[in-house]
């Protein structure tokens, strides 16, 4: 149930958020040209309209309802020198000796992405990045990949990157654009651990929900 405006510019209650978006957008494209022509207080006036505020906007995203929303499975077998074969992703640099946490180790990735938790269901993505551990005291990484899809289901990329606190149950990661049946998505990709073998080998859940789509 959505609440009561407290005023006439509360628009948190409004089901039609695409609405708002636009109005945010018409209201940063006007701003750029109130800067660059100089012109005057009645236009900045209008930018400002507290009807056309990015708190507007940020109350009514609360009651907001991804576009689209894909629940996926990601996983990672580090290489230990010997599985060529099913190995999916590898150190390209060393740990440092800053810390107990191997801090500066980077990996590289190509993994598979699938609907279940089964490592051998048929992949319905790839994906394609890297990860590095940023953290002297606890273990923390920072992600950055391209989910790649090639089914009959979807085709396209979406890119998704953010830290990975490793300590929290659950993280949000950001989905900052993609292509094909994602062009432009935008939105945010919520990962839980769901399975680990030491370093070998991990699985993650990977919650996509886009609120940004064309």
């Amino acid at each position: 149930m959505h609440r009561a405006r407290k005023n006439k510019w509360d628009y948190s209650s409004d089901k039609d958020n695409g609405s708002c978006m636009n109005k945010l957008n018409s209201m940063c494209r006007l701003l750029q040209t109130t800067a660059h022509a100089g012109l005057g207080k009645s236009t900045l006036e209008t930018v400002f309209d507290p009807k056309n505020s990015c708190i507007a906007y940020k109350n009514s995203l609360k009651y907001q309802e991804p576009c689209k929303r894909l629940v996926l499975y990601y996983h990672d077998i580090l290489f230990d020198g010997k599985d060529v074969a099913n190995s999916t992703s590898a150190r390209i640099t060393n740990a440092t000796k800053l810390g107990d946490y191997i801090f500066g180790m980077m990996a590289i990735f190509d993994d598979p992405v699938t609907k279940d938790r089964n490592l051998l269901s048929p992949p319905v993505a790839r994906a394609q990045g890297f990860y590095f551990y940023d953290k002297k005291t606890a273990y923390n990484a920072w992600f950055t990949f391209t989910l790649v899809f090639n089914s009959t289901e979807h085709k396209g990329t979406l890119n998704i990157m953010g830290a990975d606190m490793m300590n929290e149950e659950v993280r949000d990661l950001t989905v900052v654009g993609g292509t094909g049946d994602f062009f432009l998505s935008r939105g945010i990709a919520t990962i839980h651990t769901d399975a680990t073998e030491g370093i070998k080998y991990f699985r993650l859940k990977m919650d996509i929900k886009l609120y940004e789509c064309h």
